[in-house]
């Protein structure tokens, strides 16, 4: 095992770059740079100066090779074009700015935001607890509605209870979730109908002049809403392969075997069904982490104002914010990878038999 976690781990370089890389050359030919951005501003500024009858100083005529370069530098000096590239960092080679960015990541060092005047870990230290709150409640409640609820139609398949919970999981997974999480809001957060929740924030203003059991009461009446809208979509796939899972898992010869012996349902199920079964879920706990952490809740976090990893990283997407864009880029595929490896030694420890090294890699 020793050899294999050695393999995987030296296996995550490559990997990491190649996204890093990929990213980076898409990135290059992507409109609307940092530098473009602000021209922009700046010539949106200046527009409204020459309406108001002042003018701007930067803007000179010509504009020269260098306004060429951007679309609507043409107007503003040169000199002041080249000071934003080196701001910015592109007055350096594409394959010099990425061989500094990959080594300053390496050691964790993601630099500064281009337009936010602070630092990217600081940013997202400072985002994370919205972020981990969706995320660690996402996990543990739709695992707990999961599981439970896909032995207990495994059990049952083809009742009338079975084909009840299929529909309504069907059709809630059907829906998107910010289509849900406006009704939700429509209907329970001051909509056309009642104000029963708050509609934006993690915690209230007042917080921390709060006694500790009206904290947790008012952090979870904030977070009502938006755990409903993800749960919808989180516990349908989970519970319908959990369902499956146990369903191959009855049919085969051991389970016949166990019963034949007179072991109990209960002892059938849990004690030899239970450890086979479960081991296509865990196989997909890396994918459920990472999207409960960051791409499931993007949408969830704009809709109730909510501060959080996914909102941070749209921002700098539309902004370009590369630093931020990057940074966040190469923690989650770390994390993807990580996790990746951890669920293969779950495996182990729930399937002995399974032996990572015999396999050819």
């Amino acid at each position: 095992m020793g050899a294999y976690i050695l393999r995987r781990l030296l296996l995550m370089i490559p990997t990491i770059v190649g996204i890093m890389a990929i990213s980076f050359a898409v990135v290059q030919f992507a409109p609307g740079g940092p530098v473009e951005q602000v021209i922009a501003d700046l010539t949106s500024a200046a527009g409204s100066d020459r309406l108001s009858g002042t003018g701007g100083d930067l803007l000179q005529g010509g504009g020269g090779d260098e306004g060429g370069r951007y679309r609507g530098a043409q107007g503003l000096d040169p000199e002041f074009i080249a000071k934003l590239e080196k701001q910015f960092g592109f007055d350096k080679p594409p394959l010099e700015r990425f061989l500094t960015m990959m080594w300053n990541y390496i050691r964790f060092d993601f630099g500064e935001s281009f337009f936010r005047n602070t630092s990217v870990i600081d940013l997202i230290i400072e985002k994370m607890p919205v972020s981990i709150s969706l995320g660690v409640w996402i996990l543990i409640f739709s695992y707990l509605i999961s599981i439970p609820l896909g032995i207990k139609k495994a059990v049952s398949d083809g009742s009338t209870f079975d084909v009840w919970t299929s529909g309504i999981i069907v059709i809630g997974y059907a829906v998107p979730s910010f289509l849900f999480a406006i009704l939700l809001i429509v209907v329970f957060a001051g909509g056309s109908f009642f104000d029963w929740f708050p509609l934006r924030g993690l915690v209230s203003d007042n917080f921390h002049q709060l006694a500790w059991w009206q904290k947790i009461l008012d952090y979870f009446w904030h977070m009502t809403l938006p755990l409903i809208t993800l749960l919808l979509s989180a516990f349908a796939t989970t519970t319908l392969l959990t369902k499956n899972s146990f369903i191959d898992e009855i049919k085969k010869q051991y389970v016949t075997t166990a019963r034949a012996k007179g072991l109990s349902e209960r002892r059938v199920l849990y004690g030899h069904v239970f450890r086979n079964a479960m081991l296509i879920i865990i196989a997909g706990f890396p994918g459920a982490f990472i999207s409960a952490f960051f791409t499931g809740s993007l949408l969830i976090e704009y809709i109730f104002s909510l501060d959080g990893l996914g909102r941070l990283g749209y921002d700098a997407v539309v902004k370009r914010d590369y630093p931020i864009v990057f940074a966040t880029l190469y923690i989650f595929s770390l994390m993807g990878l990580v996790v990746s490896l951890v669920s293969d030694l779950i495996y182990t420890w729930v399937d002995p038999r399974i032996d990572f090294e015999r396999r050819d890699v």
